[in-house]
């Protein structure tokens, strides 16, 4: 078998996996609130790739933590990037009727519950989160990666970058604003994710920071790759519309320096990654494999 059919096996046995740890974790639809239950895990099971959860477990394996202690992390950044898809299909914010191949939450159970849907949603992350706290009572890694979640999701992370994509949209802005929105927007999440399995998993201070500077290039090329892959894929083959960004005066590094340039930023971030996770030297080749594959991508 080759290496490429070796390693499309292994990502879906660990993205069903990650299936059946966020499916465990769902509220149970009933009572009074059940319609609130129905909109979020209709988005929440929507497919999707799972990248954030196997991230996150990935890394804990990486340090040789216990796996069980990190099912509730998967579940939880899965919610909050869901809550943040939710949101960002909002009428006010970009007006999106189709996700995944099928209707978005507020075309489903109407404007106000996809509000409701993706505050309770994110509230849900933080709800399953404090559940580690029963499996584990005392253990000071728990804390500090809620600590980790609350921070790279809030006004100094994804929250707070997709504040400021919102505020300039359709704008002309430097590239120092665009990174501000990309480090926050997008590489908050995987750092989210990777940092929080590493202090699951036993990694120290410097370890932790290692992953952080790591999973900040990641997300970065990751962001970098979706701008180039806009321009240069077909809509049948990336399964969203191509050419939006320009469609709707999208300042991206495509526009800032063109695919070619874009596409050696891709590769030179990605080579940076690899490189400190290498020097960790922890051996966790299929997670190794995922950041080559993530940043690769065709779609």
């Amino acid at each position: 078998m080759g290496h490429c059919e070796n390693f499309n096996k292994e990502l879906k046995e660990r993205t069903e996996h990650a299936e059946k740890v966020i499916r465990h974790w769902l509220p149970k639809e009933e009572g009074f609130a059940k319609t609130m239950a129905e909109a979020i895990n209709y988005s929440m099971c929507a497919g999707g790739k799972r990248l954030r959860p196997i991230l996150l477990l990935e890394t804990c394996r990486l340090f040789g933590g216990d796996e069980k202690i990190a099912e509730p992390f998967m579940a939880a950044i899965e919610m909050i990037h869901t809550h943040s898809l939710i949101h960002d299909d909002l009428p006010a914010i970009d007006n999106d009727d189709y996700r995944r191949g099928r209707l978005t939450t507020h075309k489903v159970y109407g404007e106000a519950m996809g509000v409701l849907s993706g505050v309770c949603l994110l509230n849900y992350a933080y709800e399953t989160m404090f559940h580690a706290f029963e499996m584990a009572p005392g253990d000071e890694r728990i804390i500090r990666a809620v600590k980790i979640m609350a921070e790279k999701t809030g006004i100094h992370g994804m929250l707070g970058g997709q504040s400021v994509d919102v505020e300039n949209d359709g704008k002309r802005i430097t590239k120092d604003m665009l990174d501000y929105i990309y480090e926050h927007k997008t590489s908050a999440l995987i750092e989210a994710s990777m940092m929080t399995g590493a202090v699951l998993g036993g990694a120290d201070d410097s370890e932790t920071a290692v992953i952080k500077k790591a999973a900040s290039d990641i997300g970065l090329a990751f962001q970098i790759r979706d701008d180039v892959l806009d321009v240069i894929s077909t809509s049948q083959e990336l399964g969203k519309p191509v050419h939006s960004d320009e469609k709707n005066n999208k300042v991206t590094y495509v526009t800032l320096f063109g695919t070619e340039e874009a596409s050696r930023q891709v590769e030179d971030l990605s080579e940076r990654a690899l490189s400190a996770m290498e020097k960790l030297n922890k051996n966790n080749e299929f997670l190794m494999d995922l950041i080559r594959e993530m940043i690769s991508r065709r779609k």
